[in-house]
């Protein structure tokens, strides 16, 4: 089959690799309709996350139609269409049943092969998923494939950033990051009941999107910290969601938060230390949330939401691509070029 496969720093390359097997009684094989290149992927195409093994088949967000099914899979069959978590889940550990399905204690990421131990990625004509009975959620026919893809990783994440928020009518809020996930934790902030966000970025193009979505869009070099100071009459922010994942989203994060306010973090950090001391956050009586989102528990909340979602969801996706174009994509992508937000890749 071909797929994109990572060979280096920003080194992607289209190639035919083996196509996958059943391994376990469990697994399915399903050819990908759509992928999507995520936020996340360029901590690997940028080196900030190590130890991929050179070879390894990107991408964690799909939807597609089965093809195959081991020989304990009972909740589908050959020809169902499916949409995935970017991680699998066994259904059945202590985790899982908490809803922390993050932390399943036999899940996989999508795309992570180290070591030659791991599960490749979606960003390929077939993609092979363990534990499909658990995984996987059939393709609602009433939705565009396109906005249940969103519901497998971006918007699941962003609905979850909102979430641990602990949104309230009245309050004043801040989203950091206008990309495809800060966008949608807008989204997902007011469908929670938020009436006053403010979304900082520093491209423009992105807050003109966020100023259509009803948040005030605030350049980041326009001073956002006296800004909201002066709107909260020097208190703060009730809770700033940050979907950035860098040291200096980090840093503005709790310089925004009012004390005993909330930073809710889903952006993905890959340095060793936080930006702020553990004296600053005492001071603050700062609650910190931060992690992976359990797509697959925020799936069954998210889908039935999206039959009547009042948000253009389609603003979200810029390209949509052929596979063979992949390392192109993620130029595109990595750059900003072209207005990129969210680029589907098609085989």
């Amino acid at each position: 089959m071909k797929a994109l496969t990572f060979q280096g720093i920003k080194t992607i390359r289209y190639e035919t690799v083996k196509d996958p097997g059943i391994q376990n009684p469990s697994d399915v094989i399903v050819k990908v309709s759509l992928s999507a290149i995520c936020g996340s992927d360029l901590h690997i195409y940028h080196g900030r996350e190590s130890g991929l093994d050179e070879g390894t088949v990107m991408g964690h967000e799909f939807i597609g139609e089965i093809v195959e099914t081991g020989k304990s899979v009972k909740n589908f069959r050959t020809g169902d269409k499916i949409v995935s978590p970017f991680t699998t889940n066994c259904g059945q550990c202590y985790f899982c049943d908490i809803g922390l399905t993050a932390r399943c204690t036999e899940g996989q990421l999508f795309g992570w092969v180290e070591g030659g131990l791991g599960l490749h990625g979606a960003q390929a004509e077939f993609v092979r998923v363990p534990y499909a009975d658990s995984t996987l959620v059939h393709l609602p026919e009433s939705l565009d494939p396109k906005h249940s893809l969103l519901a497998g990783d971006a918007l699941s994440t962003g609905y979850f950033c909102a979430d641990m928020a602990e949104i309230r009518p009245g309050g004043f809020y801040v989203v950091i990051g206008c990309g495809p996930v800060g966008l949608l934790t807008i989204m997902s902030a007011f469908e929670q009941g938020a009436q006053h966000i403010v979304a900082i970025d520093n491209v423009y193009d992105r807050l003109e999107l966020a100023n259509r979505l009803g948040a005030v869009a605030w350049h980041l070099n326009e001073n956002p910290i006296l800004y909201i100071l002066e709107k909260t009459h020097g208190v703060g922010a009730e809770a700033v969601m940050e979907a950035v994942g860098s040291p200096g989203a980090q840093d503005l994060a709790i310089k925004l938060v009012r004390p005993g306010g909330i930073i809710s973090t889903v952006g993905v950090h890959t340095s060793h230390d936080f930006s702020f001391s553990p004296s600053e956050a005492y001071n603050l009586n700062l609650t910190f949330k931060i992690g992976r989102c359990s797509a697959r528990y925020y799936m069954d909340i998210i889908l039935p939401k999206l039959e009547d979602w009042k948000w253009d969801l389609d603003m979200i996706f810029s390209h949509e691509l052929p596979l063979s174009e992949g390392p192109r994509a993620y130029e595109i992508f990595d750059r900003k070029e072209e207005k990129a937000l969210k680029i589907l890749l098609k085989p």
